[in-house]
């Protein structure tokens, strides 16, 4: 491991100070930075610990209705608060899917946000990545690349984002609030990542110094609490990230759809907002056929980078597969398995 500073700023403006050297990184529980320092995949100068900044460990509803999440709330933590997996079952449930309880209990929304891609060869410092190395290559073109993106990959890189937690947040238009040396800034969590393009080592908008201290989600949004479901395809059940994966949420009346959100994980460099298929699913009947159709239409653009023409057919079964649970109804207990396409609503238990 290389050498490094260590500093413990307690305020943000100090932290963002900190931040602002060239080669730091802010420091939250770690669990994805510390790897990748031990890989030597990362090599930073200094590192800034955020985890004594006042403020950022707590979950609050605004007076406007919106709930906000302190970037240092543990994973665990948010999916078991018991008001706010009411609100927004299908956030619960992503996180409930993600990683060990272990981890989980450690893990911070904010790094969620923040963490790399699990790719192969961006891991296999032998091997070429521009994600790791600017312009060196992608030695996963032509390679192990079942796992790789089929939307928004380019010849610079294929490789995929690993949230589980930011799938749900893209469909329920979350909110990223960003502190930093201009000040306090907030966007849509969609706009954070970027898709590779030629420049896939600029993973977000985020410069220099900016500290991500919140995530919002508005208060609209809890309109979909009865309607919203997520479901994860991988290949093992415990601690194994998405091939594929979807988080969909309705809104029904009268036997109709009067709003929709679907997006994709797996399957790109960011969450994948599906907005072509929203539109088609407004007015409809929430039935097989309607879905199927709404499904096809958001894999339209999809083409695999390798050998894995396979995902755009399972993500269209499995966006199916989730807007038919949504429609069925937030059940009032989360599965033993949360976000398994396997998981039986009977024998299900409570997560709080």
């Amino acid at each position: 491991m290389n050498q490094f500073e260590f500093v413990q700023p307690s305020t943000a403006a100090d932290a963002i100070g900190a931040g602002l050297t060239p080669g730091a990184a802010y420091l939250g529980a770690g669990t994805n930075l510390l790897d990748l320092m031990k890989g030597g995949i990362a090599t930073p100068q200094k590192i800034v610990d955020i985890t004594r900044l006042p403020g950022l460990e707590q979950i609050e509803t605004l007076a406007n209705g919106d709930v906000r999440i302190g970037a240092l709330v543990r994973n665990a933590d948010l999916a078991h608060d018991t008001a706010f997996s009411a609100q927004f079952p299908a956030v619960a449930e992503a996180l409930l899917s993600g990683a060990s309880p272990q981890l989980r209990n450690a893990a911070t929304v904010g790094g969620n946000l923040l963490q790399r891609t699990r790719c192969r060869y961006f891991f296999d410092t032998a091997a070429a990545c521009n994600k790791r190395v600017p312009d060196t290559g992608c030695d996963a073109h032509g390679g192990d690349n079942r796992s790789h993106a089929v939307l928004g990959w380019s010849e610079a890189c294929i490789a995929t984002h690993p949230s589980d937690f930011c799938v749900a947040l893209a469909a329920l238009d979350a909110i990223v609030e960003v502190e930093g040396p201009g000040g306090g800034r907030e966007f849509p969590l969609v706009d954070l990542h970027r898709l590779p393009g030629s420049t896939p080592w600029e993973e977000t908008i985020l410069a220099q110094g900016d500290l991500v201290v919140a995530i919002r989600l508005p208060h609209a949004s809890r309109a979909f609490s009865t309607h919203s479901r997520y479901i994860k395809v991988r290949e093992r059940t415990s601690y194994a990230f998405a091939l594929v994966s979807a988080a969909a949420a309705l809104v029904i009346v009268d036997g109709k759809i009067s709003r929709a959100r679907l997006a994709f994980g797996g399957l790109a460099a960011k969450p994948w907002r599906a907005e072509a298929a929203e539109a088609l699913l407004v007015g409809a009947t929430p039935d097989r056929a309607t879905f199927e159709s709404a499904a096809k239409a958001a894999l339209a653009d999809a083409a695999p980078s390798g050998d894995n023409e396979y995902k755009i057919a399972l993500a269209v079964r499995i966006a199916v597969r989730t807007l038919l649970r949504a429609a069925a109804g937030t059940p009032d207990r989360l599965p033993a398995l949360p976000a398994s396409p396997f998981a039986a609503l009977a024998g299900e238990i409570h997560h709080d």
